[in-house]
């Protein structure tokens, strides 16, 4: 076996940004009909809190989750009759002020407005890989053909990332796939890099594009958090992920590693089998081996086929680490 140390200009480290589809089956936009949920799980006490959507089949998987939430604490049960501003949908809200905002203190604000019902979209984990892809969002909206929006972000167009808890923030606005058409309202917030969707319900129920939330006290929450997903028409999203190689780059000088070091290949007083192969060598060269200052074997590379290396030639093998 051969050895020989790196030098520095022979690894070179590269990063690559790599966007893919957010939704199972490679899937870039869901539909309506694509979208359904879990009897088991929106029956249930969780379902009080969010509703998971699943693709439609058999095996479907959960995409997204759906939760509901009030400045107030209304439009949902109470956790106990007996005692008031204590509910389903104010915990949710104070859930996502904490996880967003970082303080149990400050609301949500779209522009200048502070709405009642906000709505809450977390990405299921699975989904994106490390965070979303800004400027991929279309979120379409409406009641009827008639009467729907495109909503996307302005991550495109922003000229200062603004930071919270959560990451980056960027507005959601009329707008499909990071283009903005009206800066008139914000509809919403995105956080790419937890995955979460927060919209102004107030604004989409004024404006007709999702049915107007029930806001009397100790109301069903179930109820509320479907009336935002039943009135999703199309659901465009991307993930990305930052990929790091390494590229090593082995050089094999025309001196060097032309006899195999295959114990075969000696007899047993230490000399060559063949005497032809002591003034012309040829050795074939299968895998490069990647060790550190321990000869302990960190990595293998298989070349795809043997590379033949004699005094005449010199060889260039590049290897690519990603991580």
């Amino acid at each position: 076996m051969s050895f020989k140390r790196f030098d520095k200009e022979d690894i070179v480290v590269s990063s690559d940004s790599i966007s893919s589809p957010a939704w199972s089956n490679n899937l870039v936009t869901l539909t309506q009909d694509g979208l359904t949920t879990n009897s088991d799980q929106t029956s249930a006490n969780s379902g009080n809190y969010y509703h998971n959507l699943y693709t439609t089949g058999s095996a479907g998987e959960v995409q997204f989750s759906v939760a509901y939430g009030h400045l107030y604490g209304s439009g949902s049960l109470l956790f106990n009759n007996s005692v008031t501003d204590k509910s389903y949908s104010k915990t949710v809200y104070g859930q996502f002020r904490t996880l967003v905002n970082g303080d149990e203190d400050t609301d949500f604000i779209f522009g200048t407005t502070t709405p009642n019902n906000v709505y809450f979209i977390s990405v299921e984990r699975a989904r994106f890989k490390e965070k979303l892809l800004p400027g991929s969002l279309t979120l379409t909206s409406g009641t009827n053909s008639s009467n729907q929006i495109n909503l996307t972000d302005n991550s495109l167009t922003a000229t200062v990332n603004t930071f919270k808890d959560a990451g980056r923030e960027y507005l959601i606005y009329e707008g499909t796939e990071g283009t903005v058409s009206s800066t008139a309202n914000v509809y919403g917030k995105l956080y790419p890099d937890t995955g979460i969707i927060i919209l102004n319900g107030d604004l989409l129920a004024s404006e007709g594009y999702i049915t107007a939330p029930d806001e009397s006290s100790n109301y069903s929450a179930a109820s509320n958090i479907s009336l935002l997903y039943n009135n999703i028409v199309e659901f465009t999203l991307r993930s990305e992920e930052t990929i790091s190689s390494n590229y090593i780059f082995v050089r094999a000088r025309n001196s060097e590693f032309n006899y195999s070091t295959n114990p075969s290949n000696i007899t047993g007083s230490g000399e060559l089998q063949h005497d032809s192969m002591i003034d012309s060598p040829q050795a074939y060269v299968t895998a490069v081996g990647l060790y550190n200052d321990n000869n302990d074997l960190l990595a293998v590379s298989k070349l795809s086929k043997p590379l033949l290396k004699d005094f005449n030639k010199e060889a260039l093998i590049r290897i690519k680490l990603d991580y």
